[in-house]
């Protein structure tokens, strides 16, 4: 389920909540700043970081584990769900609301967020960081809307094919 749906205008600016969002494919979440470009890593553009995810279930471990508290709004990613492992959506397509999404990549941690929040996450991120997206189909989402897993022969062939000529890739070592 989706818990929160957060954008920042730029690099470092702080995350707003919405309520809703309209998604572009190919592009992100308009007014976003990877969306816009405007992001700390926009000049690594990757396709795989359209849309970003992030587990509750890991804000819960860190504060439960480690006693860092990080809320919603401080782990930088756009929409942070509840109930999905979003490791094992990385090479599939899953719908969220109105919107087609495909795994692309594991996000990595960055440094970055340490020194942003000036909190120690960076190595107990390392495989919980969230997952980046493509967006293969525009629609809006909703905090609550279900994120289900869809099986690709459900996908527009073109669609598909399109999106299936960029290959996955790892992601990098570390940011």
């Amino acid at each position: 389920m989706l818990v929160g749906i957060h954008i920042a205008d730029g690099a470092s600016q702080p995350m707003r909540a919405l309520g809703e969002v309209r998604i572009v494919a190919g592009v992100g979440i308009p007014g976003d700043r990877y969306a816009e470009k405007r992001g700390t890593y926009s000049p690594r553009h990757h396709i795989d970081r359209q849309v970003t995810l992030m587990e509750q279930e890991t804000l819960e471990a860190l504060a439960r584990d480690h006693g860092i508290e990080l809320a919603a709004h401080e782990h930088r990613r756009n929409l942070t769900t509840r109930g999905v492992p979003l490791n094992h959506l990385v090479g599939r397509y899953f719908r969220v609301g109105e919107c087609v999404l495909y795994g692309g990549r594991l996000n990595v941690p960055c440094r970055y967020l340490e020194e942003l929040l000036n909190k120690k996450v960076f190595k107990l991120l390392i495989n919980r960081s969230g997952l980046n997206a493509r967006v293969i189909v525009d629609g809006t989402v909703r905090t609550g809307d279900v994120i289900l897993p869809l099986d690709p022969a459900n996908i527009d062939s073109n669609t598909r094919a399109a999106n299936e000529a960029h290959a996955l890739e790892a992601p990098p070592e570390v940011w």
